[in-house]
């Protein structure tokens, strides 16, 4: 399984200054190159190569690799979508490789510029060195800048756990008053988190309604605090999820959520905003790839009627749930937490969708 772990670059400021004339010239070449794709309707990696290597070599002094990058980055890009030109900022990525990028230990990095090769020293926490340990980085690795700091994006490839062969699956169903219910009936509230959330919501009113040179300059130092937030709370939620289905040696059952943003226009504003606040996407491909990683298989089934339908008796009716939390059967009675119920009626859609299959 192929990972990707962020590190961050130590950069004197004669650094600094030589990395981002090197990210603007490198997306200059972008542009260039993504203008005669466009122009001569030209996306193939080769053909483009041929169309623009030289002019891009005497136009921006660019060496042949970075050369070579800014094309496959501009014909990257056009794979998703070939009916308007793409232009690339200034400061995007900057596509390095192993001729481009190399590695003293998990110390120092040397990175080529377009003045020269220097080497800067690298930040690892424990989490990027385990994975970093002895493993060789595969493929490319990405120079991005975030609020004046330069980080490497670098891919490594870890090695899968062979996935077992379950009975039984826990079932996981995803909320706004609950983030998530497992079917042994844990509850991870969701209410520390809304608080911030609202918290957050109103400070950001607060200071875009201000105006003020001091309250775009908070702005800007919160810039992507919500989310750090966000992201740190579906890592916590997804690492115990995959911890309790290992350990019980079952399998995780979701629900396969796609779309649900275009569904959500049909209910009142304040709603909307607590639905479109949290990444549940985020949380799903965390668990998807900490299963891996933990040989635990994941199946995702389609949520409909999960909350109002009765595991003793199969009923489905609206009126069986008559507010968030509470769940009773109209037909045989039977009541519960609706949370429960539902992550329980998902874990057994993912064991009948198990194959059957018997040994010749």
């Amino acid at each position: 399984m192929l990972c990707t772990v962020k590190v961050k670059l130590l950069t004197t400021p004669e650094q600094n200054i030589s990395l981002k004339e090197t990210m603007k010239q490198f997306n200059a070449a972008c542009d260039f190159a993504s203008d005669i794709a466009f122009k001569k309707k030209v996306f193939g990696q080769v053909a483009l190569h041929r169309e623009c290597y030289y002019a891009i070599r005497e136009k921006f002094g660019l060496s042949s690799q970075f050369t070579v990058r800014a094309v496959g980055k501009v014909t990257e890009s056009y794979k998703t979508d070939k009916k308007r030109l793409h232009t690339f900022k200034e400061t995007g990525a900057v596509v390095y490789d192993q001729r481009l990028l190399s590695f003293k230990g998990l110390d120092t990095a040397s990175i080529l510029t377009a003045n020269g090769r220097i080497k800067v020293p690298i930040v690892t926490g424990a989490y990027q060195q385990g994975v970093l340990a002895g493993r060789r980085i595969r493929g490319q690795a990405d120079l991005i800048l975030q609020n004046g700091k330069f980080f490497l994006l670098l891919v490594v490839e870890l090695p899968d756990c062979p996935p077992g062969k379950p009975k039984d699956f826990l079932g996981i169903d995803l909320g706004i008053v609950n983030i998530a219910t497992t079917s042994d009936g844990e509850r991870i509230s969701g209410e520390v988190v809304r608080g911030m959330r609202r918290r957050f919501l109103r400070l950001r009113r607060k200071l875009q309604k201000k105006g003020t040179k001091s309250a775009k300059r908070l702005l800007k130092q919160r810039h992507r605090k919500e989310q750090r937030f966000a992201t740190d709370i579906n890592h916590c939620i997804s690492k115990k999820i995959v911890s309790i289905a290992k350990d019980t040696q079952r399998g995780i059952a979701m629900e396969d959520l796609n779309g649900i943003r275009d569904r959500v226009s049909t209910v009142r504003k304040a709603q909307r905003i607590e639905l479109s606040s949290w990444a549940f996407s985020q949380l799903r491909q965390f668990v998807t790839y900490k299963s891996i990683l933990a040989g635990v298989p994941v199946q995702f089934v389609d949520p409909r009627n999960t909350s109002r339908t009765c595991p003793e008796c199969g009923n489905i009716d609206k009126k069986n749930r008559p507010s968030q939390s509470k769940f009773k059967c109209t037909c045989c009675g039977f009541s519960g937490h609706a949370d429960i119920i539902a992550a329980g009626n998902i874990a057994r859609r993912a064991v009948v969708n198990l194959p059957n299959a018997g040994v010749a």
